[in-house]
């Protein structure tokens, strides 16, 4: 810390993580470390630089395989500590079974019991794939079928785990990476072998299985070492939390939690609780009181867009009834025809064209074509794309009458049209948007900082509607203020544009170092045929990630209006 060198802060913090998940793992780690530190200096590299954003995506194995691969510089004394700590995971593995590893078993058939199910499924997750590995030698050898999931494995791989464990396999055992995008509602127990800092990630665990159509309660089971740092933090941290939760609702804390700016906050306060265990609550304290701040600016954000319902069963029965596949097909249709895809109409269906050049061929949307074609392709809202587009519906639709409004303590000389726009940009894997004010005064000009002002005036008062503009007014205000957003959010669009490409240079650099170095191991390989297979193998490897990276660097822009309203002053 006090050399700034946040990389082997980095280090230290997996390096905790990775002694209370298992000692297979702090041992697999240590010898990798080792294998760095034993080669010459000059191999030793710093760490590449990634932004705080991209090392809070990556789960716990993918961290420490980033960290080292760089083969980061050594500390002082640094290979004589490694072996000595390698020494004492020798031992500890040489004393039996892994000590947690028989607390999950014991678990494993307390839970069979209570559920009086002898073939009881169960979904452990892990942050690492050495404990993983550890785990399903030690299960199968107690007569368990086991699959694995982690993120090295591709789509096709995925989804024969996921197969095999809604037919015969007992036990899935899954990194955080692995676990992504599965469905697992056949399953209702979820065991976390080891617990992510962010107690969100907990919560998306639990989602995996706990889903709509679930038929049996779901039960998780959190393994914590008692009387561990780890174990304060968490018992201060829930008790917090579960205050905020009560008055701010889960929905609302869970968007807060589920950032990359909630995962650096949870870091620092565990890295602050290690350091200076007397002062656990004091740094929980500070995280929570962060927590608190945001969910409240969350809610008045919220409350300025308006407020959603829950959806009552009664609803739900009545929306089966409306005609939502035929307006998943205009929506469908409509978006592609308008941002360059194609949509053509065929006598079985349809063939679809996506802006990004993949294609859907012999498609329908209403369930009666369904019934009548099983060999086409239904598409509904689970489809991820059709799903992407009405997460982007707008909150304002043009030609919608505008509201006609008073707000309190604004100056009786704020006339004009306040508008609030979301300026994004969406590729394959990446989005990101900011959210532009905008104010068109009466006298034609623009205004940013009265629209930022008003802006605050909306948060803190509470406005009153006066009256509401007619149609063909509302659709002449609504054409002047789009092409007013377009110019003014032409720079934060540029901006949003700029990060996707530094993003994608990044991202390609990093491949490119990564294939290099795979490189020279192949290289290295004596026999010829196998060298050379290998190196045509990594080489088809290689222009495969390069194409899928040429379509990520594809951006495709979007300025959605929010919230239009005519301001009208009041010294009130």
């Amino acid at each position: 810390m006090r050399e700034k060198r946040s990389y082997i802060g980095f280090l230290m913090i997996l390096m905790q993580r990775l002694v209370v998940s298992s000692t297979s793992a702090i041992r697999t780690t240590l010898e990798r470390r080792l294998e760095a530190l034993t080669a010459p200096q000059e191999q030793l590299t710093l760490f590449p630089l990634t932004s705080e954003e991209e090392w809070a995506d990556l789960d716990g194995q993918e961290q420490i395989d980033m960290l080292l691969r760089t083969r980061l510089k050594a500390l002082k004394n640094e290979r004589a500590e490694v072996k000595l700590l390698l020494e004492a995971a020798a031992r500890c593995e040489q004393a039996g079974p892994d000590a947690k590893a028989e607390a999950l078993l014991d678990w494993l058939y307390r839970l069979q019991s209570e559920e009086s199910d002898p073939e009881l499924k169960a979904l452990v997750f892990t942050e690492f794939v050495p404990t993983q590995e550890m785990l399903r030698r030690f299960l199968i050898e107690r007569g368990f079928s086991v699959v694995c999931l982690n993120g090295s494995m591709d789509m096709e791989e995925r989804k024969r785990v996921q197969e095999a464990f809604a037919k015969d396999a007992r036990i899935l055992i899954s990194t955080e990476a692995g676990g992504e995008g599965l469905n697992l509602q056949f399953c209702h127990v979820v065991i976390n072998y080891d617990i992510p800092w962010n107690p969100m990630r907990l919560e998306q665990r639990i989602g995996r299985v706990d889903r709509i159509g679930q038929a049996h309660a779901v039960r998780a089971v959190n393994f914590v070492f008692e009387g561990s740092v780890e174990h304060r933090v968490r018992e201060v941290l829930e008790q917090k939390l579960a205050v905020i939760f009560e008055e701010f609702g889960i929905d609302k804390t869970g968007d807060v939690l589920d950032s990359a700016q909630a995962g650096r906050m949870f870091d620092k306060m565990y890295v602050e609780a290690i350091l200076n265990p007397e002062k656990v609550e004091d740094s929980v304290e500070s995280v929570v009181a962060r927590v608190q701040e945001q969910a409240r600016e969350a809610r008045a954000t919220a409350s300025v867009l308006g407020a959603t319902e829950d959806l009552e069963p009664g609803e739900a029965q009545r929306l089966l009834t409306h005609p939502l596949p035929h307006w998943v097909e205009r929506m469908t249709v409509s978006y592609l025809t308008a941002h360059g895809g194609h949509a053509e109409r065929k006598s079985q269906g349809w063939n679809l064209t996506w802006p990004d050049g993949e294609t859907y061929e012999n498609v329908v949307f209403t369930g009666k074509e369904a019934e009548r074609l099983p060999a086409a392709r239904h598409l509904t809202l689970e489809d991820p794309k059709v799903r992407g587009l009405a997460m982007r519906l707008p909150r304002f639709a043009p030609g919608q009458p505008v509201s006609i409004v008073s707000i309190p303590g604004l100056s009786e000389e704020v006339q004009g049209v306040w508008s609030l726009w979301r300026i994004s940009i969406a590729t394959m894997e990446w989005n990101r948007r900011r959210i532009m004010p905008l104010f068109l005064a009466d006298n034609g000009m623009i205004y940013m900082p009265t629209a930022r002002h008003v802006w605050d005036q909306l948060l803190a008062a509470s406005t009153k509607i006066l009256s509401i503009l007619d149609a063909e007014v509302s659709q002449s205000i609504f054409a002047k203020l789009q092409n007013a957003a377009e110019e003014h959010g032409k720079p934060i669009y540029e901006a949003l544009v700029q990060e996707h490409r530094v993003r994608i240079a990044r991202e390609r650099e990093k491949a490119n170092y990564a294939f290099a170095a795979r490189r020279k191991t192949v290289e290295r390989i004596g026999l010829p045929q196998v060298r050379n297979y290998r190196l045509n193998l990594l080489a088809q490897e290689e222009r495969s990630f390069q194409e899928q990276l040429d379509q990520k660097a594809h951006a495709y822009p979007e300025m959605v209006p929010l919230l239009v309203i005519r301001v009208e002053g009041s010294a009130c």
